[in-house]
Order: structure tokens, then C-alpha cells, then sequence
């Protein structure tokens, strides 16, 4: 296992550092005293495994293809904005914008998420362990956003064709959003994604699959209709 350590190095340094390791071969890759720095394991785009020891700041782990990045600590706003594919782990809490337009992969969150998580995802996973703030979801056009616990205003606002499960209570949705049944496909996805991705110690307190609801588009804004003026106002 390579390590890299943070300590009198820019944020260029280190992640060239990280770079060089894994093209000589090193996947499992070590960061420490990260110090909360921004843009930790950006464009990482082969198959390794970097721990980050600590709490990172803005955008770590962005436009990633295919690694993954595990942060100890917290993380700040943009965790893995834009990832193609691969995984980013937080341990603790994460920023705004939380698996911003990824298109791939799988963000998980154990903690809590401030606003925007999952905001134009077009596709992948984002799993928040916690609470999330508002517009969770905002325009999200693919892919799966799910809350274990609660969900601020304007949950899931104008969104396209991205599924989102909230296991706690939702302070408000957004235009044109609406609550659909589970199905026993959904509760079993459900139930095996919890089970994949989050500790047992975690997940035991989280709900289980059957207790969540589903809140998908109510399709309104895919094609404008003047009869939905009103809510093209307000969602613009």
C-alpha cells in the first residue's frame, strides 16, 4: 500500500502523487493529514482504492472513471461532481451538491447531505445515509437518489426520470413530483443497496425497504402544455 501525505505539498503535488502511484501499479493508495484541502483524487480514471485519512474539502473525487475514493472524515461541497463511473465513500457528512451530474458509479454518503444532492444526475446511485437539505434530486434525469432519513424543501424539484426513495419524512416537494406506490421490485432493490453499501452497525438503525417511499416526476414539464402554465412558472 502506497501512501501520500499532504503535508508541505500543493494540491497539484499530491495528486500527481496519487497518479504516479497507480501508474506504477500501486491500486491501493493511502492520503494522509488531508487537512480538509479541495479537489483531493480528482480525474482519478483507473481502478484504485484511495483512502483519504481525514476530512477533504470541495469537489474530491470528481470526474472520476472508475476508482474509488474513500474519505474517513467529511467531505466538502461537489463530492465526486461529474464521476463517469466508480465510487466515493464518505464516512462522515458531505456539502452542497453531493454527486452533482454524475453519470455512472455510486456515491455514498453515511452521515448527513446539505442542499442539492444528486442534482442533475443522469444516472448511477446516490445514497445518503442522513438527512438531506433542499432540492435533492433537482432535475435529475436518471439514475436512483435515496434518503434514509429526512428530506428538506423542494425535494426532488422539475426532475426528468430519476427514481428517489426517502425512508424519513419529507419537508416539501418539488414541482411537478409525486409519491408512487413501491413495488416488490422496488423494496428488494431497496433492501439489497442498503445492505451493499452501508455497515451493518449503519444500516441496522436505518428503515427497511418496505418503509420507504417513492417519489418519481408527475411527467408535466417533459412537454410544455399550456394547460400547465403555472407550474412552468414556478418551476422556472
Amino acid at each position: 500500500m502506497a501512501e501520500v501525505t499532504c503535508d508541505g505539498r500543493s494540491i497539484r503535488e499530491i495528486n500527481v502523487a496519487i497518479k504516479s502511484y497507480i501508474r506504477g501499479g500501486d491500486n491501493e493508495i493511502t492520503v494522509t493529514n488531508p487537512g480538509g484541502r479541495h479537489n483531493l483524487g480528482v480525474a482519478i480514471l483507473e481502478p484504485a482504492h484511495v483512502t483519504i485519512q481525514g476530512s477533504a474539502g470541495y469537489y474530491c473525487g470528481a470526474l472520476a472513471d472508475g476508482s474509488t475514493v474513500e474519505v474517513t472524515g467529511s467531505a466538502g461541497w461537489g463530492l465526486a461532481e461529474s464521476m463517469l463511473n466508480g465510487t466515493a465513500i464518505v464516512h462522515g457528512s458531505a456539502g452542497n451538491g453531493a454527486g452533482a451530474a454524475i453519470r455512472g458509479g455510486a456515491v455514498i454518503v453515511y452521515g448527513d447531505a446539505a442542499a442539492r444532492a444528486g442534482v442533475s444526475m443522469k444516472g448511477g446511485l446516490v445514497l445518503i445515509g442522513g438527512d438531506c437539505g433542499y432540492m435533492a434530486g433537482f432535475m435529475g434525469q436518471k439514475g436512483a437518489l435515496i434518503v434514509c432519513g429526512d428530506a428538506g424543501d423542494a425535494f426532488a424539484d422539475s426532475m426528468y426520470a430519476t427514481v428517489c426513495y426517502v425512508g424519513g419524512k419529507i419537508a416539501g416537494l418539488g414541482n411537478d413530483t409525486v409519491i408512487e406506490a413501491l413495488s416488490s421490485a422496488d423494496v428488494e432493490f431497496l433492501d439489497a443497496t442498503l445492505e451493499r453499501y452501508l455497515p451493518f452497525e449503519i444500516r441496522k438503525t436505518k428503515p427497511s425497504g418496505k418503509n420507504f417511499k417513492k417519489i418519481v416526476s408527475g411527467r408535466r414539464l417533459w412537454n410544455f402544455n399550456q394547460r400547465d402554465r403555472k407550474i412552468w412558472q414556478e418551476a422556472l
